[in-house]
């Protein structure tokens, strides 16, 4: 870790909270409402962010499996994503979502007109900025984690 955390306290709320009052907690609610305030169906939403997870090495990210109405991907799921342009486990909107975050993560100056005609033909104008913002955060924030050595000593929150 190349944060010190005081005896006592735990690395993601105090760096994320007590360490940065002004910006930490609103980050924080950010990156919860992309879980909360998804529209993204979970094998696609799953998709991305694993992408990411993988591309950043986030080991918090990596472990983490989103849950929704008691449903997860399947234990299989993370090798898929590595395997995404080949994968028969994806259908065509996971494919892209997939793909998307290594590109955006990756080459975001590399996202061309035929990459878009795809993306458009399966996804909504309003879904493709919600899973924009989404990759965005995660890029963004477990890079942060990673860089700072969290991912490795952080528990998962409670809800």
């Amino acid at each position: 870790m190349r944060i010190d955390i005081p005896d006592g306290e735990e690395p993601i709320p105090y760096v994320w909270g007590e360490m940065v009052p002004g910006i930490g907690p609103a980050a924080a609610q950010f990156s919860m409402a992309v879980y909360d305030h998804s529209s993204l169906g979970l094998r696609e939403f799953e998709a991305a962010r694993l992408r990411v997870a993988q591309i950043n090495g986030c080991l918090f990210c990596l472990d983490w499996r989103t849950e929704r109405d008691g449903e997860k991907v399947e234990e299989s799921f993370a090798d898929a994503v590595e395997q995404w342009a080949s994968t028969a486990a994806f259908d065509e909107r996971t494919r892209l979502a997939a793909e998307y975050a290594e590109r955006y993560t990756l080459d975001h100056h590399g996202l061309d007109e035929a990459f878009w005609e795809r993306m458009t033909a399966h996804y909504s104008q309003a879904e493709i900025v919600e899973l924009s913002m989404a990759i965005g955060s995660w890029l963004a924030f477990g890079r942060l984690n990673h860089v700072l050595g969290l991912d490795a000593v952080c528990a998962l929150p409670k809800p």
